[in-house]
C-alpha cells in the first residue's frame, strides 16, 4: 500500500511540476516527492513548518489548527494558502483536499509558486484533484478495514489463555478473510497518548490496548518508575517476506516523535511575533510541550513475522518486550525489534513486576544509584576492572572500593559466576519496570 501511495504523489509531483506532500487527516506524513535544490548553492528552500513535517513526519496540533483555519477541512478543491513569514511560513501552499465520499482522508500539500511567479494551470489542478480522490478511496478503504477490525483485534491482545483466546483469533481471522493467513507483524507503540490514529499505512488492524507495567531508568532511579499502567497503540502490519521489515520500520517510524528541537531552533520559535507564529512554526512553551527523550519517551517494538494469526498472542509479547527493552537501552534506537534486543527477550519476559530480590533490593535504592551503576559497567565489561573503570572515568583503586561496597550491600561474591550472573540479571531487570 506504501508504494501506491508514492507512485500517486508523484504523479501529482509530474503533473504540477512541484515536489508533493501526502498527509493523513491527522496530519501524518504518508508519502512525499524529492524535493529539488532551488538555489545556485544547493540549498533547499524549504520552511520550518516543511522541513519539520518531513523530518519528524508529522505536524503538531498547533500546525494543523492554524491550516485547518483556511477551511481546507470543508474544500473540495484546491486551495492557495499564502506565505506568513512570521509564523515560520516562508513559501506559499497548494493544499489538495484527499476526500472520499464527502470525508476528508488527508491532503496532498505543494509549494506554491513565488509571487509574480505563475502557478499551476487549471487543467493540470484538475488532473491532481483526480488524482487525489484515487488516494482518498485508499486511505478511506484502509482506514475502514483496520476502525472495524479494532474491536477483534484488541480481544485478542487481552483475552486470557485458553479457550478464550482461541475464539478471539478464531474471529480476528474471520473478519480478515484470506489475508488472515499471510505475514503480519505485531507491532506495539508504548505510551500512547491518545486515541486511535485514522490510519495507519499497511496495517490490518489498530486498536489502543491498556498495558500493564511503570517506565524504565537507570538502576536505582526510583524516580524514573512510571505509573502502573497506561495505554500501548498495537498494529497488525501487512508484509511481504519475511524478510522485507522495512515497510513495517518505516510506519512504526511515522508514528513516534522525534527528538525535541535544537535548543537554537526553540529560541527562534519562541521570538517570533504572536503565539499563532510559534504555534505554526511547531514550537511550544507549555507545561504540556512533549519531547522524545527520558524515561517515559515514546517508543515501539516490533516482533518478528508470524504468517496466519495462531501465533498473534506470542507475538504481541514480542512486540511489548522490544518496545520495554528501547526505554531500557537508548542504544537499541527508538524502534527496537525483538529479534535484535538479546539479553532482553528473556529479561523481558521475566520482569513483568518490579525487581525485588532481596540481595539486590538495597542498592536497587536511590541512595546506592552511583554504586549500582558502577557494579552494572563492570559486569557489562565481563569483570575486566581496566575496562570497566575506563567506561566509568574513574581510577582502578576507586572502582575497587565500589565494588567491594557493593558485596557488602548485596552478600554476593562478584568471584563467583552465578551471583555475577544473579547481580547482573537484577541490574538490567530493574530497566524493564
Amino acid at each position: 500500500m506504501k508504494g501506491d501511495y508514492q507512485d500517486l504523489v508523484d504523479e501529482i509531483s509530474a503533473l504540477l511540476g512541484a515536489p508533493a506532500t501526502l498527509e493523513n487527516r491527522d496530519f501524518r506524513l504518508i508519502a512525499f516527492g524529492a524535493h529539488d535544490s532551488d538555489s545556485d548553492s544547493g540549498e533547499l528552500t524549504l520552511d520550518p513548518v516543511r522541513t519539520r513535517s518531513i523530518l519528524t513526519r508529522q505536524s503538531t496540533a498547533a500546525v494543523r489548527a492554524w491550516f485547518e483555519g483556511f477551511g481546507i477541512a470543508r474544500a473540495t478543491g484546491p486551495v492557495r494558502i499564502p506565505a506568513a513569514p512570521d509564523a515560520g511560513v516562508f513559501r506559499g501552499r497548494i493544499c489538495l483536499p484527499v476526500r472520499s465520499r464527502g470525508i476528508v482522508q488527508g491532503y496532498v500539500w505543494l509549494l506554491d509558486q513565488e509571487p509574480g511567479t505563475p502557478g499551476p494551470d487549471p487543467a493540470a489542478l484538475a488532473a491532481a484533484m483526480e488524482v487525489a480522490q484515487r488516494i482518498g478511496v485508499l486511505l478511506a478503504e484502509e482506514a475502514k478495514a483496520g476502525a472495524d477490525l479494532s474491536r477483534e483485534f484488541q480481544a485478542v491482545l487481552t483475552a486470557g489463555r485458553g479457550w478464550q483466546q482461541d475464539m478471539a483469533v478464531a474471529a480476528l481471522r474471520a473478519a480478515l478473510g484470506p489475508g488472515g493467513d499471510g505475514l503480519h507483524a505485531a507491532v506495539c507503540v508504548a505510551p500512547w497518548p491518545g486515541e486511535t490514529p485514522a490510519s495507519v499505512p499497511g496495517a490490518a488492524a489498530v486498536c489502543v490496548v491498556p498495558l500493564r507495567g511503570g517506565g524504565a531508568g537507570e538502576p536505582g532511579d526510583a524516580s524514573a518508575a512510571g505509573p502502573a499502567g497506561g495505554l500501548a497503540l498495537a498494529v497488525l502490519l501487512r508484509l511481504r517476506s519475511t524478510d522485507a521489515l522495512a515497510p513495517a520500520l518505516t510506519a512504526v517510524a511515522r508514528l513516534l516523535p522525534r527528538a525535541a528541537e535544537p535548543a537554537a531552533a526553540r529560541a527562534a520559535g519562541a521570538g517570533a511575533p504572536g503565539s499563532r507564529a510559534r504555534a505554526a512554526a511547531g514550537t511550544s512553551t507549555g507545561a504540556g510541550s512533549t519531547t522524545a527523550t527520558g524515561p517515559h519517551r515514546m517508543t515501539a517494538g516490533v516482533a518478528d513475522p508470524v504468517r496466519g494469526l495462531a501465533e498473534l498472542p506470542a507475538a504481541w509479547e514480542q512486540a511489548v518486550a522490544a518496545a520495554r527493552a528501547a526505554v531500557a537501552e537508548p542504544r537499541f534506537g527508538p524502534v527496537a525489534q525483538w529479534s535484535q534486543i538479546g539479553p532482553y527477550r528473556l529479561l523481558a519476559s521475566l520482569a513483568s513486576d518490579p525487581v525485588d530480590d532481596p540481595a539486590a533490593r538495597t542498592l536497587l535504592t536511590p541512595a546506592h544509584r552511583e554504586l549500582a551503576r558502577t557494579a552494572e559497567v563492570f559486569l557489562d565489561c565481563a569483570g575486566q576492572a581496566g575496562r570497566a573503570a575506563a567506561a566509568l572515568g574513574i581510577h582502578r583503586q576507586t572502582l575497587y572500593y565500589r565494588l567491594g561496597r557493593v558485596e557488602q550491600l548485596t552478600g554476593l561474591d562478584l568471584d563467583a559466576g552465578e551471583d555475577r550472573l544473579l547481580l547482573h540479571m537484577a541490574l538490567k531487570a530493574s530497566r524493564l519496570v
